[in-house]
Formats: structure tokens, C-alpha cells, sequence
């Protein structure tokens, strides 16, 4: 009867661990997607504000764009929202990788050491352009921009009304990677 005993609360043990482990990778992958969606709502600003500028275009979809400020601040936010902290988010041009600590320990148990032991887990986001451009002959001319084709929709742009515009989740897609 000990030795029963003894394994269910082994089996708490280990069904706490995961529990704990699992509330962490929950966090990781918010805290991600969290940084990534906010540099893809920052790229797609600034395609906005270089729309009639075509040859900016490729830099923006690559993830490269003057004045783009840190996105891991979201990782944070997100994180904390879900009882834990981050430990490290590495940016790239179009992905975020960001791990995190859960801000309490897996707790007490039979198994000795687990009452001061953190679940840590990391994820990785990336932002994936969803559209593509051919830019216009040379002489084109200025009034002339390239149609944008995006995986939902072609946008044949017109210079004189910019009121249709895509969104960012027209322009470029985020998810965790595999």
C-alpha cells in the first residue's frame, strides 16, 4: 500500500513538472509571436510611408527598414502575462527568438530539489512577406507603381488614391517556426 502511494504521488510530481513546463512554453510562444507581430505592424508602417517609392520595397519585405525601434519590449509584456519573465530575445530581420523563466518554481513534491526549480522554454516567430513585386520599367515614369501580389489578393496601386491600401496581415504573415 506504501509503495502505491509512494507512485501517486510520483505521478503528481511529474504531472506538476508538466503543467509547469507547459505554462512555460505558452509563454515563449506569446512572448515570440508577441515581438514579431509588432516589427511586422512596424515594416508594414513604413511600406505605408514608402509607398511611392518602389525601390524601397524589397528592403522593407527583407525586414530592413531605417527607424524601426526594439520589438522585445512585447516579448516582455507577454511573458509577464503569463507568469513568467524573459530571459533572452535575439531579433533577426524577420524572426524572434525569445526564451523564457516561469516566475514560480514547479513546487513541492516528494521529489527533492523540484520546490526551487523554473520551467525555462523558447520559441522562435518569424515574419514571412506574403506579397512580391515586379518594379516598372525605368521609363515607366514616377506615376507608375508596381502591382503588389500577396498570397490573398493582388493590389493594383494607383498614386493619385492611396486610400486602399494593404493592411499587415496582407503584407506579411507571422507564426512560430517548426
Amino acid at each position: 500500500m506504501g509503495s502505491l502511494l509512494f507512485l501517486a504521488f510520483a505521478y503528481l510530481a511529474v504531472g506538476q513538472a508538466a503543467v509547469n513546463r507547459n505554462g512555460a512554453q505558452t509563454a515563449a510562444d506569446a512572448a515570440a509571436l508577441a515581438a514579431a507581430q509588432d516589427k511586422r505592424d512596424q515594416l508594414a508602417g513604413k511600406w505605408v510611408e514608402e509607398v511611392l517609392d518602389p525601390t524601397q520595397w524589397q528592403d522593407i519585405f527583407d525586414g530592413f527598414a531605417p527607424g524601426l525601434t526594439p520589438s522585445c519590449w512585447r516579448a516582455d509584456q507577454l511573458a509577464s502575462q503569463n507568469d513568467a519573465h524573459v530571459d533572452g530575445c535575439v531579433p533577426g530581420p524577420l524572426e524572434f527568438e525569445v526564451s523564457v523563466e516561469m516566475d514560480n518554481p514547479v513546487g513541492d513534491s516528494i521529489i527533492p530539489g523540484t520546490e526551487g526549480r523554473y520551467s525555462t522554454e523558447s520559441a522562435i516567430a518569424v515574419i514571412e512577406p506574403r506579397c512580391t513585386f515586379e518594379l516598372p520599367e525605368e521609363d515607366a515614369g514616377d506615376d507608375v507603381l508596381p502591382q503588389l501580389t500577396c498570397k490573398d489578393r493582388n493590389w493594383d496601386l494607383d498614386p493619385e488614391d492611396l486610400g486602399d491600401l494593404p493592411a499587415p496581415e496582407d503584407l506579411f504573415d507571422v507564426h512560430l517556426a517548426d
